[in-house]
């Protein structure tokens, strides 16, 4: 949340980083602009390798659309339970009551201080033997694709849980105000005032995080999660042809996250316009 600066002080420079960085300005209709020669320049090289090469690149694409599938799968699955425990971290870092505060706070900085990857390998191979030994391995089964998806729902989780907190922090005081003053409880102001202005401000980093989402969803290939990537290392290891999968596979990623990184921005864009003409 910016703040202007007080008398004397120099406004500091704000640096944003994001996985929409390749999407032209506003008012940047160059055909030759980064994300259009980025985009459809890789269109073309996957369209080309299979018109001028179709053995092995056709079977390679026949190969692989399943692999898509599953990536879409965990990466929508993880997003969704990312998004409520990141509502409740969110809730929960604002809490005026102390334990749920607390509790909430360990959970972000614990989950954002421990990779990934290394969040997947601990769920898919130590937690087992721990559910196991409490008796509940008939009922939660770890494979890989439910490993896959905890993992990253609750790694996801801590990073929107503090998306959530700066967006309801970023609601003016007097909304809330307002909405007590009308006698509505805390509770009540923050689920019909407060978190409906906050969907709003959320929804861009949101989109950002579900495009990061979609890239990090590779590593679940070592869970033996039928993955894009999986399935690329499964026709290259049977075929030799590494080169060749790999560039199809690495072409798919970046045409997906290109497109997503576009609606992500058209998404701002139509925000921005709809808060500036109210």
């Amino acid at each position: 949340m910016s703040r202007s600066p007080k008398a004397g002080q120099t406004q500091q420079p704000v640096i944003n980083v994001t996985d929409g960085t390749l999407i032209p300005q506003h008012g940047d209709h160059s055909v030759l602009s980064a994300w259009n020669i980025s985009f459809f320049g890789a269109i073309a090289i996957l369209v080309g390798l299979l018109v001028f090469h179709p053995n092995p690149y056709a079977r390679i694409i026949a190969f692989v659309p399943d692999g898509i599938l599953a990536t879409f799968r965990v990466t929508i699955l993880s997003i969704v339970f990312a998004l409520m425990l990141g509502l409740l971290a969110g809730l929960g870092r604002i809490s005026r009551f102390r334990p749920v505060n607390l509790v909430s706070t360990i959970y972000v900085e614990v989950i954002r201080g421990i990779p990934l990857l290394v969040q997947l390998f601990y769920i898919y191979y130590a937690l087992p033997p721990l559910v196991n030994a409490a008796g509940l391995g008939k009922i939660i089964q770890l494979n890989g694709p439910t490993s896959a998806v905890l993992a990253m729902s609750i790694c996801y989780g801590a990073y929107m849980g503090e998306i959530f907190r700066a967006g309801i922090q970023s609601i003016p005081k007097g909304q809330m105000e307002a909405a007590l003053a009308l006698g509505m409880s805390r509770a009540q102001a923050i689920r019909k005032v407060i978190l409906p202005q906050t969907v709003k401000v959320i929804l861009p980093p949101i989109g950002n995080e579900f495009i990061a989402l979609l890239k990090d969803s590779s590593l679940v290939s070592i869970l033996a999660v039928s993955d894009l990537l999986r399935r690329g290392r499964e026709f290259a290891s049977t075929s030799f042809l590494y080169f060749e999968s790999y560039t199809v596979v690495a072409l798919i990623y970046l045409i997906m996250t290109l497109f997503f990184s576009r609606l992500v921005a058209l998404m701002e864009r139509k925000l921005r316009y709809h808060g500036t003409n109210r």
